[in-house]
């Protein structure tokens, strides 16, 4: 879909309609490898545009796959604690970014950043059957009983919750696979069983495993093959 020219600068860069239009009259921005001068040109995902010299990504939506850190807030507005948007790099920055399910704060791991509310609804939602696998560590060991309540699908707060898969791993470890995403689920589960997590950290969404090259704190674009795997 085209749209003027000021209206996608301003949305892709994330500045103001104004400072998009400053900066294209006075010349800084190209189309298709010409200066262009007039705002309201229309342009879409097929025209190369540079802002500044600086490639603009012209994409309807981005899907960004975050390594979250330790006592990041999976929101946009972190009331002046620091944010999992705060970690994206200048040219990966737009408006209208959000991350598609919200980690604890103590919790770290692959985050979704989009700006296709559709898609983040559809991936969220119970219904899809997204799973999403986590790495718990934990402070007792999981003995048969837990194993079938997650499995069946344990009763929380008087909710029936969707059946989980857990699987025991090292010595108070464990992989746990849900696909739904209430108020600090995975802890309050092993809490039901007098179990606590000591560290908990979200491995892979739907089927794209966070990437292992990502160190902490760095991001990089999903690719198609990926968007098809997590929907």
């Amino acid at each position: 879909m085209k749209q003027r020219l000021d209206k996608l600068i301003s949305s892709k860069l994330n500045i103001t309609r104004s400072q998009a239009k400053a900066l294209i009259k006075s010349g800084g921005v190209t189309v298709n490898g010409t200066a262009v001068l007039s705002c309201e040109m229309k342009c879409g995902e097929n025209d190369a545009i540079t802002a500044d010299g600086r490639d603009v990504d012209t994409r309807e939506h981005v899907y960004i796959m975050l390594n979250k850190p330790q006592g990041v807030i999976c929101a946009t507005d972190g009331k002046g604690e620091k944010t999992v948007l705060d970690f994206l790099p200048d040219e990966m920055k737009r408006k209208g970014l959000f991350p598609a399910g919200r980690l604890d704060k103590d919790t770290t791991g692959f985050v979704l950043l989009t700006d296709d509310g559709e898609f983040a609804h559809r991936i969220l939602s119970p219904k899809s059957h997204t799973v999403k696998t986590y790495i718990a560590r934990l402070d007792a060991p999981i003995t048969p009983e837990v194993i079938r309540d997650f499995e069946s699908g344990m009763t929380l707060g008087g909710e029936k919750l969707l059946p989980a898969k857990l699987t025991p791993l090292a010595e108070n470890a464990a992989q746990v696979e849900i696909s739904q995403g209430i108020y600090h689920q995975v802890k309050r589960m092993f809490l039901k069983h007098r179990i606590t997590v000591t560290a908990l950290r979200r491995i892979k969404i739907g089927g794209v495993s966070l990437d292992d090259n990502l160190d902490e704190g760095e991001c990089r674009y999903l690719t198609s093959a990926e968007i098809s795997k997590i929907r």
